[in-house]
């Protein structure tokens, strides 16, 4: 497992700090995580405690959640683009925003998506906490209660929430078949973007990479596998050889955290 410091030791280095939450791979931690990866850009792990008050945390970056990326002593970054372009600017290469304005434009519309409000992350994360307030369990419900406290509920909202996932996955669909068509696997262009990433960390929210590669908790591996019939018909095949593509060429396996 990843080597974690305390918010209290790491408040007041220098450098590159993300808050993580260990032993969960959260899609937009392993996201953050890839992007530093692909730019070789060393970091130091902070620990943030899933279901703790985590108030150290909470009065440093004046919210509680992972991940957060903190430079030295600039504002700390708590949203994906912001910690996208944090990352870029800090390694330029390779880019993974497009230079080209439509494409630019491209990447982040799907990328939202995928993991702003009410995108994919979002929508998923609803309908793992509506399944999980009906958990037998008490320890399970206490968990899921924290979740929908932490994050909010709206039972109208988790209630759409798939048909929301399906419109999101067809049009990821039919972006990659319109890159394959004209000879690329990737989703922008002909070169890895930061969308590629997103996608190919996001993705274990339906379908969590095997074991061996990614050793989750069997509780975590039941709440992330999709169960929805439409959710499964709209999973497309080069989804997840997309998912295995970017993995295998670029990211880490096995999954570290």
């Amino acid at each position: 497992m990843a080597e974690y410091i305390e918010v209290e030791q790491a408040r007041p280095m220098s450098g590159l700090r993300v808050v993580l939450t260990p032993g969960v791979p959260g899609p937009w931690s392993e996201a953050a995580k890839g992007i530093l990866f692909v730019k070789k850009l060393p970091y130091v792990k902070v620990r943030q405690e899933l279901g703790g008050a985590n108030r150290a945390l909470l009065d440093w970056t004046s919210q509680a959640s992972a991940p957060v990326m903190v430079w030295n002593q600039e504002w700390p970054r708590s949203i994906w683009n912001d910690q996208l372009n944090l990352a870029e600017r800090l390694q330029p290469n390779p880019p993974l925003i497009p230079a080209k304005l439509e494409d630019r434009a491209l990447m982040f519309g799907y990328a939202n998506e995928i993991c702003g409000e009410n995108g994919f992350g979002w929508s998923k994360r609803l309908m793992i906490m509506r399944q999980g307030l009906g958990n037998p369990d008490e320890a399970g419900r206490r968990l899921f209660t924290y979740l929908v406290e932490k994050y909010g509920y709206d039972k109208a909202a988790a209630e759409a929430a798939p048909a929301r996932l399906v419109g999101i996955l067809q049009a990821l669909t039919a972006r990659l078949e319109q890159q394959r068509g004209r000879g690329s696997r990737f989703f922008i262009g002909d070169s890895l973007s930061a969308l590629d990433i997103y996608w190919a960390t996001f993705a274990a929210m339906l379908n969590p990479l095997p074991d061996e590669l990614c050793p989750l908790s069997p509780a975590f591996r039941r709440v992330y596998t999709n169960t929805d019939p439409d959710i499964k018909q709209a999973t497309a095949p080069i989804l997840l050889e997309h998912r295995d593509f970017i993995y295998h060429s670029f990211l880490q396996l096995p999954v570290d955290f």
